[in-house]
């Protein structure tokens, strides 16, 4: 099935749409987001991206990340991934957004106006094993000290995106 996303300029403006494997493959700037669930502890959960996702496989990232279709906001895409990607429902609350580029593996590339939204959920996740191979909830300093151990192990978004999200919860 083809899932298109939305094509953006840097003010968040929509230019068009585009088919998602495509956009990847010209680094087409588009609509994403990122969503950062944490616990009764302050712990984040983090996923482990399937082997078979189409770029960035086995590295570990923030509780879930997508793109909004064009018929939907970017909230109402983020509470659907959430759901099917962990099997969890709870209030978002958007925190901010920023723009990256990035080149991937598979020649691919991501370039994100990424908004990042924070929930809470104190459950245990039901990942979609097609989406997601591991899972785990880890406070933000062991986090912090494994990404400057082993950044290799992590998504790019999530390793520029990390400090911002310490930051706001330290307020």
């Amino acid at each position: 099935m083809e899932e298109n996303v939305i094509l953006v300029d840097d003010n968040d403006e929509i230019v068009g749409v585009g088919e998602k494997l495509e956009t990847h493959l010209k680094g087409n700037l588009h609509r994403a987001f990122s969503i950062f669930i944490f616990n009764q502890h302050g712990e984040v959960l983090l996923q482990k991206r399937a082997s078979t996702k189409y770029h960035s496989g086995n590295l570990w990232s923030n509780t879930c990340c997508g793109h909004p279709r064009p018929s939907e906001t970017t909230r109402e895409a983020a509470n659907r991934r959430l759901k099917e990607e962990m099997g969890i429902n709870c209030e978002l609350k958007e925190a901010f957004s920023f723009i990256y580029r990035v080149e991937l593996d598979k020649g691919l590339f991501e370039h994100e106006y990424d908004y990042v939204f924070v929930g809470n959920f104190n459950g245990t996740p039901l990942p979609d094993p097609s989406e997601v191979s591991d899972w785990v909830w880890v406070d933000l300093d062991t986090l912090k000290k494994s990404i400057d151990a082993n950044p290799s192990d992590y998504t790019y978004w999530l390793l520029i995106s990390i400090d911002r999200i310490a930051s706001l919860l330290d307020h």
